[in-house]
């Protein structure tokens, strides 16, 4: 029997998972079907019960259900508890959901295999929402020397610093407060998608830092152009992408896919 998994969104016709995990199946030989539903924005959690009780045995969530999927789960991941939202959906053999977020860690695995040194690294994070809340945690594993979270809302970012400071050394304020030189400039804002770019000083980036957008396109985005006329290298979140989805695979199947061939095909596919 094929076991069935999903992603959940509204819209979500243009998700790249579906070829991701088709992609990870068939280099594992698993034998597992993976579709995209759109979920009603009024009955996420009808969706999710719908899905299981047909046969359903995980899923990923995107926008805007990431909080709804967290409130429906039975047990949930540290990294989920923190993050306040659940990317990824595991239902039990005992009946029960279980809910992880698998952003940061895909995050971070993409930064490494870009050869981002983060044990030790002064670090900048843009925005302080939801993307931003599940990507802390794993940020904070690395050891870095500092985090800062820098918003639009400076009571926003400090409030968002304080619910991790127990983790390692964060601080939060508004874009006016920053200041450099950081290592690693992590874009978490939706500013990309409007082509926009948050008031940042030129002399943001240190000797050989890296810039990353979380998010991704053909072309680079406003954030990433500007970055590099600044002499930062550039990374936009494409590898992110793979690497979260990676994680989830292995939430359901227990098997780790390698992730270069599949980012390669779907990079020549943009």
């Amino acid at each position: 029997m094929t076991d069935r998994y999903c992603v959940f969104g509204h819209p979500v016709a243009h998700s790249k998972s579906p070829a991701i995990h088709a992609a990870f199946a068939a280099q594992t030989g698993q034998a597992m079907e993976y579709t995209a539903i759109e979920a009603p924005l009024d009955d996420f959690a009808g969706a999710w019960r719908r899905f299981t009780a047909e046969g359903g045995r995980g899923a990923n969530v995107t926008v805007p259900f990431k909080e709804e999927a967290f409130r429906l789960c039975d047990t949930l991941s540290q990294r989920a508890r923190r993050a306040g939202a659940v990317n990824t959906l595991v239902l039990g053999k005992n009946g029960l959901t279980y809910g992880d977020t698998t952003d940061g860690v895909g995050l971070v695995r993409d930064l490494v295999r870009h050869g981002v040194t983060l044990a030790g690294a002064r670090i900048l994070v843009l925005g302080a929402g939801g993307a931003v809340r599940g990507v802390l945690e794993p940020l904070l594993a690395e050891r870095p020397a500092s985090l800062v979270v820098a918003n639009r809302t400076a009571a926003k970012a400090r409030a968002l610093a304080a619910d991790f400071r127990e983790l390692g050394t964060i601080t939060g304020g508004g874009f006016d407060a920053v200041a450099g030189p950081f290592d690693v400039v992590i874009n978490g804002t939706s500013a990309s998608l409007a082509g926009d770019l948050p008031p940042l000083p030129d002399d943001l980036f240190s000797e050989g830092a890296t810039a990353y957008d979380m998010m991704y396109g053909a072309e680079p985005t406003v954030f990433l152009r500007w970055a590099e006329a600044r002499g930062a290298r550039p990374v936009d979140g494409l590898g992110m992408l793979v690497e979260q989805a990676a994680e989830s695979f292995y939430q359901w199947r227990g098997r780790h896919p390698d992730t270069a061939p599949v980012l390669e095909t779907l990079r020549a596919s943009l």
